[in-house]
């Protein structure tokens, strides 16, 4: 104890100098090199994405009709196509639908992704195996191609769905569910889910994989349920890759055309089916007014930008909090 005290008042009578210093914090080496071999790269992004960007919103605030594509030089009428645009109510009526449609469909999504990965981490091997396999299948599907396949299934003539609804009871041979808006919207969105599944499942099954397996048996053994460790367990720390598959579903969801398009080509009425993507073809391509879908375009960007600004200001304040 007196040894202590000695070495105590010894080192608090030293003098200052004499004293250790903790080391000074090293200052972080500016390096070029990552920079050079990234700014290629980066150029050409810049480009591909930046170039036809700049030019919708050129066009947007001109008028760019058919002439225009053979020469004619535009006229400059700035903001008038966006008053003209949004002063209707059908432009609204769109925006609604789409956005309806978006969270609806992106919203089923998630669920029945979440559910795949959870049913592909509590099966045997051989199970789980044959589950990827086909989710690789339907995913790797082209688009035209599946289509194909389930414009038959709900035919209003020789349709599958049709067939099976009238073996069991149902009086369904010869409806046509593509024809009235909101079993098309019902059709279309059990197709965008089947085609989106496999991306949620695999994703949110690639975290699940890095949950540790003590910690879950350590809350098991503290009396916690299955829903406790899914809530309060495996949630929390999948939570970053829920989020960013959810916004990626949200964007490619608003942004959905071929989908809508081809099924609006068995027989519905566009007017009642159109969503943001649908709405600018009809602009451009159907009507030749391309300023106008260029407005449509450059309204499609900003929304998109608001819907998943939530999500990006709460990455960067939580990679600021880090």
């Amino acid at each position: 104890m007196s040894t202590s005290t000695a070495r105590a008042e010894a080192r608090a009578a030293a003098p200052a100098e004499t004293r250790p210093t903790a080391p000074a914090p090293r200052r972080r080496k500016f390096r070029l090199t990552p920079y050079a071999l990234l700014l290629p790269a980066t150029l050409i992004v810049l480009l591909a994405l930046g170039y036809p960007i700049v030019w919708q919103l050129i066009t947007s605030m001109q008028r760019f009709g058919l002439s225009q594509q053979f020469g004619q030089p535009p006229e400059w009428v700035w903001f008038d196509n966006y008053v003209d645009l949004f002063s209707t109510s059908t432009t609204w009526l769109v925006v609604a639908r789409s956005v309806a449609f978006c969270l609806a469909t992106a919203g089923v999504t998630m669920v029945v992704g979440i559910g795949m990965a959870l049913l592909m981490q509590a099966v045997s091997t051989p199970i789980r195996i044959t589950l990827q396999i086909s989710m690789l299948l339907a995913w790797a599907t082209p688009v035209v191609a599946a289509m194909t396949i389930w414009n038959w299934i709900f035919d209003w003539r020789r349709g599958l769905f049709n067939w099976a609804l009238t073996s069991v009871g149902i009086p369904a041979q010869g409806h046509n569910w593509l024809q009235h808006p909101l079993s098309f919207f019902v059709v279309a969105l059990i197709i965008v889910v089947w085609m989106s599944v496999p991306f949620v499942a695999f994703s949110v099954y690639a975290g699940l994989t890095q949950v540790s397996g003590e910690v879950l048996e350590a809350a098991q053994m503290d009396g916690a349920n299955r829903w406790q460790r899914l809530r309060f367990i495996i949630a929390p720390i999948i939570k970053p890759v829920l989020g960013i598959v959810m916004l990626l579903q949200i964007i490619w969801d608003l942004r959905v055309f071929a989908q809508i398009k081809l099924l609006q080509d068995r027989g519905s009425i566009a007017s009642q089916t159109d969503v943001l993507g649908t709405y600018i073809y009809q602009l451009g391509v159907g009507s030749s007014d391309f300023a106008m879908a260029s407005a449509m375009s450059i309204f499609v960007l900003l929304l998109t930008i608001a819907l998943s600004w939530a999500y990006v200001r709460n990455l960067l304040k939580e990679d600021e909090e880090r």
